[in-house]
């Protein structure tokens, strides 16, 4: 008999999943071997030790991910098996990650009164800053 499909996407409470399929299936990356490679270099720790691919990922521990020069820190939630989709995937896990100077800036838009008329050419120059930067 086949498994049903919600029975494949996630482990039983007492089991754990490796931390490659994990961080896959979480979308933290973008393939598994994106996710084996992080873990094979260290980048990925459990607690303060590098972890190898197969270790198991449990619910309540803190793991260290640095990607593309940023550090995320996530805590699972919920064990899944299977890739879902990104609003499932951000219900499995807490994000403990410390915000970072760029996401700062990308959350402090240009702003504007709405009926000022045409922009001036500091107000163009500024949007041009803005908009180089945000690529």
């Amino acid at each position: 008999m086949k498994p049903k499909y919600s029975e494949k996407i996630s482990a039983d409470s007492s089991e754990s999943v490796r931390i490659d399929r994990y961080l896959w299936a979480i979308r933290i990356c973008k393939t598994r071997s994106i996710a084996t490679e992080l873990c094979r270099a260290g980048h990925v720790k459990v607690g303060v030790t590098s972890v190898k691919p197969a270790h198991p990922a449990r619910r309540g521990e803190q793991i260290t991910i640095n990607l593309d020069g940023q550090t995320r820190i996530i805590e699972p939630v919920k064990l899944i098996v299977t890739r879902v989709g990104a609003p499932r995937a951000r219900e499995c896990y807490l994000d403990h990650s410390p915000v970072t100077e760029s996401q700062v800036k990308e959350s402090v838009p240009f702003l504007r009164e709405a009926s000022s008329g045409r922009p001036t050419k500091r107000d163009r120059r500024m949007l041009d800053r803005l908009r180089k930067t945000s690529r």
